[in-house]
C-alpha cells in the first residue's frame, strides 16, 4: 500500500514539473534554446536594509521563467546565486553591483554603481574580522599558513558532515607538494586577499586541467598533482548563512588554502576562527566536503609534554612501564596511551597513573613504543629493553612447516619495505592460476644497483633453517630479468652484506606468474678472505642456521644501476620463525 501511494505522489509531482514551467523561449516554436533576456529588459533594485551598511538587492525585471540562474556580484567580494541578496558595505565607496541572468542559451549582465558614505566602525572590533585579518591596526594584513604538523590539516568527508571522517592528512603527509610554503594574507583594507604560493600549488586530479595551471606532476603514486601556477589578486568577505559564517574568496583565478579542491562559489564555511586557529570546510568540485586547518605564520603550537619509563619488575623477565604527564596546555587533551612491548603484547589505557607490566618469555632486544593519542595528533616515543635470557618457563617450539610471511592481501609476518626503491601494494595484474590474489607487491628501482625489497624480523627473532631450507616466492615480470633473494644479519650494520647467502632466479616468460623455490641447502655464506666467519652450508652450520639471520632481501637485476627495473611479487613464504606467535591477519 505504501508503495502505491509513493508512486501516485511521484506521478503527480512529475506532472506538476512538466506543466508548471513556461521557459523563456525564442520566437521560433521549434527552438529548444532558452534565450536570456535582453539587457534593456533587465533591472534590479537597491534598497536600504536594517541599517546604513546593509542593502537589499533584488531582481525587478523581467519575469524570467524556465530554467535560469540569477547571479548578483555585490561588488564587495560576495557573489550570490539568488533573485535577491543582502549586501554589506561597511566602508564608504563606489560598489559596482552586477546582475547576470544565465540560461542554456547564454547569459546577459547589467551593472549599477552603488555609492555609500557611511562607515560601520564596529567591523574594526568585530571578533571575526579582527581574528581573520588582524583588524585596522594590521596595515599589512594577517598571514596564515597550512597547519602542516596537525592531523587533519587537509581532509574529506560527506557533504553533510562536519569532520573529515573519510581521510585526514597526518603531519607533513603532503611534503614537497607545494602546499606547505603557501601564504594567505587577509587585509581589512580593501578586503584584499593575497595568495602567495611561491610558483607552485597542489591540486586535486579533477582540477589539474584548469587553464591557469601548467606542468602537472602526480605525487605519492596518486592522481593529485603539483602544478606551476601564479595566482591573481583577490578579495574576501564574510557572509552569514543558515548553517554558519562563510569566507567568500572572489578571484579571476583559483584561490584556495594549500590544496585546490575546487571550492564551489569560492565559499569556505568557518568551522573555527580564533586568534591562532582557522578551520574551514567547503564543498569541492567532486561534491564532497573538504577541510583545511590554518595557523598564523610563525605561530608555534603549544606542545603536550609527557614522559615514560621502563623499569625491571619484581618477577623474572618482567618490566613495568610508568607514565608521567608533564604539561597539557589549556584547550588540549590526552585521550589514551597505547603501549606496544615489541613482543606482540599491546596494552591500552586512559589512566596515566596506571603501571603497565609485561613478562618477556624469550631473550632478545625489544623496542617498547608508547603512543599518546592527543588533541594534537598521535605523539610517539620509544625505548629499548634488553632481555638477556629466556624465561625459565619458556619452551622452544618450531614447526617443521613452510609458513606464509607476506601475501599483501591477508597475512603479514613483518612489514615488507623498500630500500632505495619503491615497494607498493597494488592490484594483481593477472588474477589467474597460479596466483589469484587480489593484491600483490610491486617493486620499482631507477638507477640503483642494489635497491631491494626487504622483510626484517622483529628484534629478538631469527630465521631457523635447521628443518626447512626453502624460501618460496611468486614473480611476474619480464623474461630474462633476474630476481635475487638473500639472507643477511643486520647486527653487522654496514657490513651486513659480508654475512649474505644468496640465490638467483631468471624469469622465464613475460608477464606470467611463476612459482620460485630458493633452496639454501648447500649454499655458503660469509667471505673467507675477510677473516670473519665463513661457512660452505648455512643450513648445517650451527653458527648460521639458527639465531643468526634476521632479514630477507629481494633484488631485481642486481648490479645493474642504469634505467628503471620493475616486477610484481607475492606470497613470500619460508621456514617457521620460532617465537613469533602468528602473522597479523588483515
Amino acid at each position: 500500500m505504501k508503495n502505491k501511494i509513493y508512486f501516485k505522489l511521484l506521478s503527480v509531482f512529475t506532472l506538476l514539473v512538466l506543466f508548471s514551467c513556461e521557459p523563456f523561449m525564442d520566437e521560433n516554436p521549434e527552438s529548444s534554446i532558452n534565450l536570456p533576456p535582453d539587457a534593456s529588459e533587465m533591472d534590479f533594485s537597491i534598497t536600504l536594509g536594517d541599517d546604513d551598511y546593509h542593502y537589499k538587492v533584488e531582481l525587478v525585471s523581467p519575469n524570467v521563467s524556465g530554467v535560469y540562474v540569477v547571479t548578483f556580484d555585490l561588488g564587495n567580494g560576495s557573489v550570490v546565486k539568488e533573485e535577491s541578496a543582502t549586501a554589506y558595505y561597511p566602508m564608504p565607496g563606489d560598489y559596482n553591483i552586477t546582475m547576470t541572468i544565465t540560461t542554456n542559451g547564454g547569459s546577459t549582465s547589467i551593472s549599477k554603481i552603488h555609492t555609500t558614505t557611511a562607515t560601520d566602525y564596529s567591523i574594526f572590533t568585530d571578533e571575526k574580522y579582527v581574528a581573520l585579518s588582524g583588524g585596522a591596526t594590521a596595515s599589512q594584513g594577517k598571514t596564515w599558513v597550512v597547519d602542516s604538523l596537525t592531523l587533519g590539516h587537509f581532509g574529506i568527508g560527506p557533504a553533510g558532515g562536519n569532520w573529515p571522517e573519510w581521510w585526514a592528512a597526518s603531519a607533513l603527509q603532503k611534503t614537497n607538494s607545494g602546499a606547505y610554503d603557501d601564504e594567505f594574507v587577509f587585509n581589512i583594507n580593501g578586503f584584499s586577499f593575497e595568495f602567495n604560493n611561491n610558483g607552485d600549488s597542489y591540486v586535486k586530479d579533477y582540477r589539474k586541467d584548469n587553464p591557469n595551471y601548467s606542468n602537472p606532476v602526480e605525487l605519492y603514486g596518486e592522481p593529485d598533482c603539483k602544478v606551476d601556477y601564479t595566482p591573481a589578486s583577490a578579495t574576501w568577505s564574510i557572509v552569514t548563512k543558515d548553517d554558519g559564517d562563510y569566507i567568500v574568496i572572489t578571484s579571476e583565478t583559483p584561490a584556495f588554502f594549500g590544496f585546490d579542491y575546487g571550492a564551489v562559489g569560492g565559499e569556505y564555511r568557518i568551522e573555527e576562527l580564533s586568534e591562532n586557529f582557522l578551520h574551514l570546510s567547503c564543498i569541492g568540485g567532486d561534491g564532497n566536503r573538504w577541510y583545511n586547518k590554518l595557523i598564523p605564520a610563525g605561530y608555534e603550537r603549544p606542545s603536550i609534554e609527557w614522559e615514560f619509563a621502563v623499569t625491571e619488575g619484581a618477577e623474572v623477565n618482567s618490566y613495568d612501564v610508568s607514565l608521567n604527564i608533564v604539561n597539557v596546555p589549556v584547550g588540549e587533551s590526552i585521550e589514551k596511551f597505547v603501549v606496544d612491548f615489541g613482543d606482540g603484547n599491546v596494552v591500552e589505557t586512559a589512566d596515566a597513573n596506571e603501571v603497565i607490566s609485561v613478562t618477556y618469555m624469550r631473550a632478545g632486544t625489544y623496542v617498547v613504543t608508547v603512543t599518546a593519542t592527543t588533541s594534537l595528533g598521535d605523539l610517539v616515543k620509544t625505548t629499548s629493553v634488553v632481555v638477556a635470557n629466556h624465561h625459565p618457563d619458556y619452551e622452544e617450539f618450531i614447526l617443521n612447516e613452510i609458513i606464509m610471511y607476506a601475501d599483501f592481501s591477508e597475512v603479514t609476518l613483518a612489514p615488507v619495505n623498500g630500500e632505495n626503491c619503491s615497494v607498493a601494494v597494488v592490484d594483481n595484474p593477472d588474477r589467474t592460476y597460479p596466483n589469484k590474489s587480489a593484491k600483490v607487491g610491486f617493486y620499482s628501482k631507477t638507477d640503483n644497483e642494489w635497491a631491494n625489497a626487504n622483510m626484517k624480523l622483529p628484534s629478538g627473532y631469527r630465521f631457523d633453517l635447521r628443518q626447512k631450507s626453502v624460501i618460496k616466492l611468486k614473480v611476474f615480470g619480464k623474461a630474462g630479468d633476474v630476481v635475487l633473494l638473500k639472507f643477511e644479519n643486520t647486527d653487522r650494520g654496514g657490513n651486513a652484506w659480508q654475512t649474505g647467502a644468496e640465490l638467483t632466479y631468471t624469469i622465464q616468460q613475460d608477464n606470467t606468474w611463476e612459482v620460485v623455490e630458493y633452496d639454501f641447502a648447500g649454499v655458503g655464506a660469509g667471505w673467507d678472505w675477510t677473516g670473519d666467519q665463513f661457512t660452505s652450508d648455512i643450513t648445517t652450520d650451527d653458527r648460521f642456521n639458527n639465531g643468526f639471520y634476521d632479514i630477507i632481501r629481494i633484488m631485481l637485476n642486481p648490479g645493474n644501476g642504469s634505467g628503471t627495473h620493475e616486477f610484481y611479487f607475492d606470497e613470500l613464504a619460508g621456514p617457521h620463525v620460532e617465537g613469533i606467535k602468528s602473522a597479523s591477519i588483515k
